[in-house]
């Protein structure tokens, strides 16, 4: 009867970590095309990484407002970035300031 009840116990706490274990993290990819980010507005979560394809034939980039970071987007090309801390970051391309994107960050 104790050793029925280890097992169940031990079953219990088994389920429970596996029910907090950290979800895997994902890709998330905008295109880059006709002067536009695509979609525009992301949502991911820390730990997630963007990669944003370039498919115009000239050069983009994917820049932070503030330029705390800036992925450079050669023509026909991808760059990515992993997600370290959640909010809502603004970004554009360098060359082209009227090409804008938002990124929402939940933990």
């Amino acid at each position: 009867m104790k050793q029925s009840l280890k097992l169940t116990v031990l079953g219990c706490v088994a389920l429970s970590l596996a029910a907090t274990s950290p979800v895997a993290a994902k890709v998330i990819r905008v295109e880059v095309k006709d002067l536009e980010f695509k979609p525009a507005k992301i949502s991911v979560k820390v730990g997630d990484t963007i990669e944003w394809s370039n498919k115009d034939l000239i050069i983009h980039t994917a820049t932070e407002n503030n330029d705390k970071w800036n992925v450079e987007l050669a023509e026909n090309s991808a760059g990515k970035m992993t997600v370290k801390d959640a909010g809502v970051i603004k970004y554009y391309c360098r060359y082209h300031p009227n090409m804008h994107g938002e990124i929402t960050i939940s933990k």
